[in-house]
């Protein structure tokens, strides 16, 4: 007793605040090596400061003047229309700024329901229910929907808001290999033993701009006994031919059971995520879903900007053929300038650069060369694989320039030259030129302004663009 009476005392006559001390400078020590890391890595993500509207259009701070903006998600060039921010402003006026609460509460305002509703009539879909963005939508639902008697199959690209979502779950996790419908087959004949068997993929893979082959996943779900999940963010509102996504594209409305999607790209640009899909489920999202269930109601505002904007875009779909023949004429020239540009025929351009640093320094240039872009690289991609973003919006037909330019830009800011059969830094000959794309990749020598030096990348031989 006594003994612990003075260890008591003496405890409570040291210094307070120490050990906490002790464990900050270890933690800030850690974080400064991490931090040093990503910088020598070539990785580091700095924020650029837009002081305007979001638009084809913007300023940026530091920089003088308006620079043409191919960086946005602002699909339809909607974030800056005055329909869409008029509904925003009367919203907010009618409505207030917020609920202050969660939707079960006293967070469910008629707007909410209304644009619920819009949107599984704009989907063709039985209910929708609303998030605080998709990340959210899709950390609700697996959770939710799959129990350890369960399995999901994702393809191995899917957005970080789908893995993490999947990781939330206790179901069966199976994953298959991009695009490859032969390994999802495999996967779902293993997979035959679980009760739900549910095929989560995006719609489009924002990274490289290509398409989910939903026609052979659907009838490969239907051929086993499986459910379809999109996440359509990076199509809603502009692919197909009334901009219904990738579903509609393809063909298979019918076949595709659940989509998750945004309001924060093509549809107004805000904020906000859905799950749309069986009433039923719905029904058990509004029960269930963590996310929906402890966070605040989108903000009136908000939710009056995207239904205007699904408003306009339910009245007349040329805006969606607009940006549709901007797509194919960017890619056309940008190709045929030497460059290669990923994916299927989306707005989202990739320009494949392989380098992260190249990509990070050649987006500067291009900034001060007034075409705002942004270089992506490890880990938003695989390393190797760093590029330069470009995305394409209906807005864009201001003037013919603003597709024109960044031609006139590119070209001479990055050439690929072939030192092997052409001569070191010259450009590639028509003959090399035409040598297919097949033949055994190489390492050849890149001459950048970027880089100290000499660089070395794998190059097909003499081709004139990046692999």
């Amino acid at each position: 007793m006594w003994a612990g009476r003075i260890l008591c005392a003496a405890l409570s006559r040291a210094p307070r605040g120490c050990r906490p001390q002790s464990a900050l400078a270890q933690l800030r020590g850690i974080l400064e090596e991490e931090l040093e890391g990503i910088r020598e890595a070539g990785t580091w993500k700095s924020e650029r400061v837009i002081t305007s509207r979001q638009g084809p259009r913007i300023h940026v701070d530091g920089v003088s003047g308006g620079i043409i903006n191919f960086c946005a998600n602002n699909y339809l060039g909607l974030s800056s229309h005055p329909e869409v921010i008029q509904a925003g402003l009367q919203a907010l006026e009618e409505f207030g700024a917020g609920l202050s609460s969660v939707r079960f509460i006293c967070g469910t305002q008629s707007i909410h329901k209304d644009l619920e509703a819009k949107i599984a009539r704009f989907h063709q879909r039985e209910d929708a229910i609303l998030y605080p963005s998709c990340f959210d939508a899709n950390a609700g639902l697996f959770e939710a929907l799959l129990t350890p008697e369960d399995a999901v199959l994702s393809d191995e690209l899917n957005h970080a808001s789908i893995i993490d979502g999947i990781r939330l779950c206790k179901a069966h996790k199976y994953r298959y290999r991009h695009l490859d419908v032969a390994d999802l087959e495999a996967k779902l004949q293993e997979a035959q033993k679980h009760r739900l068997r549910l095929v989560a993929t995006d719609g489009t893979f924002s990274m490289d701009g290509d398409i989910a082959p939903l026609q052979d996943i659907c009838r490969l779900a239907s051929q086993y006994g499986a459910l379809v999940f999109v996440d359509d963010c990076h199509a809603t509102g502009f692919l197909g031919a009334t901009g219904r996504g990738t579903d509609e594209l393809l063909g298979v409305m019918d076949q595709v059971a659940i989509i998750n999607s945004t309001l924060g790209k093509a549809l107004g640009g805000a904020s906000g995520g859905y799950t749309t899909g069986p009433g039923s489920l719905v029904s058990l999202l509004r029960q269930r879903a963590r996310p929906y269930l402890f966070s605040n109601s989108l903000p009136p505002a908000v939710v009056g900007c995207a239904s205007k904007a699904l408003d306009l875009l339910m009245e007349n779909n040329a805006i969606v053929q607009s940006m549709a023949a901007k797509t194919q004429r960017f890619r056309r020239k940008m190709e045929a300038a030497g460059f290669t540009i990923s994916g299927a025929n989306h707005p989202i351009c990739p320009v494949m650069l392989g380098d992260a640093r190249l990509a990070s320094c050649m987006a500067d240039d291009m900034q001060k060369r007034g075409i705002f872009v942004i270089g992506f690289s490890y880990p938003v991609v695989p390393k190797g694989k760093a590029r330069i973003r470009v995305q394409i919006s209906a807005v864009h037909r201001e003037c013919l320039s603003l597709l024109e330019r960044p031609l006139t830009v590119w070209s001479p800011v990055f050439r690929p030259t072939c030192p092997s059969l052409c001569g070191l830094g010259q450009a590639p000959s028509p003959v090399c030129a035409a040598v297919s794309p097949t033949m055994p990749r190489v390492d050849v020598v890149l001459l950048s302004p970027y880089t100290s030096g000499i660089t070395r990348g794998p190059f097909h031989p003499c081709a004139p663009r990046a692999c």
